[in-house]
């Protein structure tokens, strides 16, 4: 684990708690396609779906989130611009460096964030080397990997305060083979979707396994949080190939995906899917 310098990363052990059965792939070893996916079109609209959704439900005010598996930081970057102080973890030291870099050159100095290399499946607070929970944890992109998924959102969610936020974004087991279908990948959609199976391979080449939202919100439910409203991320363009569209073409894309993230038929075919919910002390019975 880092010593939790500020704007930095270094390198160190991971977290000693045991992983999954399939280990967490360390994504600096598909950093070029990572990298290339992050900057693209495609994933411009993921990071800014979901932080617009982010910022319609945290204060206004500066609080303190939990960034589990921050990868290249594309979400530590957009809360730290907001003003949050951002404890950005993740498994990779090449990840954290990537996301250190990131940081310097688009907030600055400025910017309250504290990298920690650890493995999300073990994060604890005494790992983390705070005593507080937070105001909201983030883990994005991350529970398709994980071979349990309860165990990751229990873990998660003991982290999270007391009128604080549980954001989940993962793949939507209830789409896969959609994507495939749209490219014109007829027999691979088929075997998708015939076989009912909640596994297929991603974008980056490695098998993730999908989940549902009503799972999502049962999981946070049963660790003690109100499930929020979900959404359903990029329904209308994650088939897109080589997809570069202008600055009016991206917006006026950015605000039809708005509108068809909250909204069935359309949100439960995005192959991602964004679950919120709010850790709220219910009312005593009389």
């Amino acid at each position: 684990m880092t010593d939790g310098t500020t704007g930095t990363a270094e390198e160190g052990a991971p977290g000693t708690t045991a992983g999954p059965a399939t280990p967490v792939p360390d994504f600096a070893a598909v950093g070029a396609a990572y990298d290339a996916y992050g900057r693209s079109a495609r994933g411009r609209l993921r990071h800014d779906l979901v932080h617009r959704r982010l910022r319609a439900e945290l204060p206004a005010r500066p609080v303190r989130v939990l960034d589990a598996g921050c990868g290249d930081g594309g979400t530590t970057l957009r809360l730290a611009a907001a003003g949050h102080e951002v404890t950005a973890v993740d498994a990779s030291a090449g990840m954290l460096a990537a996301a250190a870099r990131r940081l310097a050159a688009g907030v600055g100095p400025d910017a309250r964030v504290r990298f920690l290399r650890a493995d999300v499946e073990g994060l604890t607070a005494g790992e983390l080397g705070t005593g507080e929970p937070f105001d909201a944890v983030c883990c994005h992109g991350v529970l398709m990997y994980l071979d349990r998924p309860d165990e990751a959102v229990a873990r998660l969610a003991g982290l999270v305060a007391e009128h604080g936020l549980l954001s989940v974004l993962t793949k939507n087991r209830h789409a896969i083979g959609f994507r495939e279908a749209l490219r014109g990948d007829h027999t691979a959609a088929l075997g998708l979707i015939a076989s009912g199976t909640d596994t297929s391979t991603g974008r980056l080449g490695l098998r993730t396994r999908g989940d549902s939202a009503g799972d999502l919100d049962r999981l946070a439910a049963e660790n003690g949080l109100r499930p929020l409203p979900w959404q359903g991320v990029r329904v209308l363009n994650d088939h897109r190939e080589d997809w570069a569209p202008g600055p009016e073409e991206y917006a006026a894309a950015l605000e039809a995906e708005w509108a068809a993230s909250s909204r069935d038929p359309y949100r439960r075919l995005a192959p991602l899917v964004h679950t919120l919910a709010r850790r709220v002390r219910e009312p005593s019975g009389t």
